[in-house]
């Protein structure tokens, strides 16, 4: 069993940034594909970004491309998400999630890990 837990999140005005972190216990993480999603109030769960395991191939949505950073520590066990020029609509909680493909995968139904969620507050 795969355990998550997010860090990182807080309070930011326009324009600021944010790293948000993703430990993970149980097992390796390098085993695993990572991926981070958001939610915002009465919405659905959004992708955001994955990193492809063994190759660290990444892939981002297109709301944050050129924004958002998606990395990988496997000597640290620890998933990052390095959110710049952050947005009033970037607010949400943040979640990383895992799955064992070696693909990109933007569906929230295809991961099988998640861990509790990180509120990011950006104001205007």
């Amino acid at each position: 069993q795969e355990h998550l837990v997010e860090s990182g999140g807080g309070l930011v005005q326009a324009g600021g940034s944010l790293r948000l972190s993703c430990a993970a216990s149980g097992r390796t993480l390098s085993r695993y594909s990572m991926g981070w999603f958001r939610q915002a109030p009465g919405k659905e769960r959004e992708f955001v970004a994955t990193i492809i395991r063994y190759s660290s191939t990444t892939y981002y949505a297109a709301s944050i491309k050129g924004r958002f950073t998606i990395s990988r520590d496997n000597a640290e066990n620890t998933l990052y998400l390095q959110m710049n020029s952050l947005k009033p609509e970037d607010t949400a909680v943040y979640f990383c999630a895992a799955h064992n493909g070696d693909v990109a995968i933007t569906a929230v139904g295809a991961y099988d890990y998640w861990g509790q969620g990180t509120q990011v507050t950006v104001s205007s």
